[in-house]
């Protein structure tokens, strides 16, 4: 992170137009991160140096780094170290389609990247076992992975797919399910998500990088290829600062009163 000691050209604040001090200098700083001039990672001036040069109380200038820190605009770390960040932009996560969380992350983060935690064979828990349509303690394959955008954690996926043999021996950086339709012919058609509020537990917490107990939103998927054969089974833990959920659906025309008459 570096500390950016200009903040482009402190604006001069409008007095008497109805619009509160704090407000323009959201505008500002908003404004400064949308044409560049202040970049993921840098730390604003210090609190007493950037309202002495707004002309504003230390209070109003709080006021303003509050609701931008709200708003997931900046990160304020306490201590005689830290500050108020610019904070990495949210990924966008879709789930309307079955295009994977992997494919879209790259799509819109070139810096975005995995880490494989775990890639193992083991006996399949009971839910995990029912949702793939097998018998419980059958072998299924678990692979658990964090995903990265910029310089932090988004998101903590474990999957559980069919014992398909050299799996594990693959690439499993990359989207599971164009693994799973290229080398074994089990393209995921039909998905069904849940999605969950949760907290983060302590092993959770220092995988993402946040403290434990921090919110969560859980989202837990039953993947099947055509013809409904179920091919992963996956809990996926999202940062809700860092990702935003999104789904789409189209409306239909209502449907006409009983006794309605079309047009000729």
């Amino acid at each position: 992170m570096s500390v950016c000691g200009v903040v482009g050209t402190p604006p001069e604040l409008e007095r008497g137009t109805g619009v509160p001090a704090h407000v323009q200098i959201e505008r500002w700083l908003l404004g400064s991160i949308g044409r560049g001039e202040l970049a993921p990672g840098d730390r604003l001036p210090g609190e007493r140096e950037l309202a002495g040069r707004l002309g504003v109380s230390r209070m109003t200038l709080r006021q303003a780094l509050a609701r931008l820190e709200l708003d997931g605009v900046l990160v304020r770390v306490p201590g005689r170290s830290g500050g108020a960040f610019v904070a990495e932009p949210r990924a966008d996560c879709d789930l309307t389609g079955v295009a994977g969380f992997t494919e879209q992350l790259r799509r819109a983060h070139p810096r975005a990247r995995t880490r494989v935690l775990t890639a193992r064979t083991v006996p399949a828990p009971a839910p995990v076992a029912a949702a793939l349509g097998l018998a419980a303690g059958e072998p299924v394959h678990e692979v658990a992975r964090v995903r990265s955008a910029g310089r932090s954690p988004v998101a903590l996926e474990r999957s559980f797919l069919p014992a398909l043999p050299g799996l594990l021996e693959e690439d499993l950086s990359g989207p599971l399910h164009a693994l799973l339709a290229g080398k074994y012919g089990l393209a995921p058609r039909s998905m069904l998500e849940h999605l969950d509020p949760v907290v983060a537990t302590a092993e959770e917490a220092a995988e993402l990088g946040i403290e434990p107990g921090a919110p969560l939103m859980r989202i837990e998927r039953t993947a099947r290829a055509a013809g409904g054969t179920p091919v992963e089974h996956a809990r996926d833990l999202f940062r809700p600062d860092r990702v935003r959920i999104s789904t789409r659906s189209g409306l239909s025309a209502p449907a006409p009163p009983p006794g309605h008459r079309a047009g000729p």
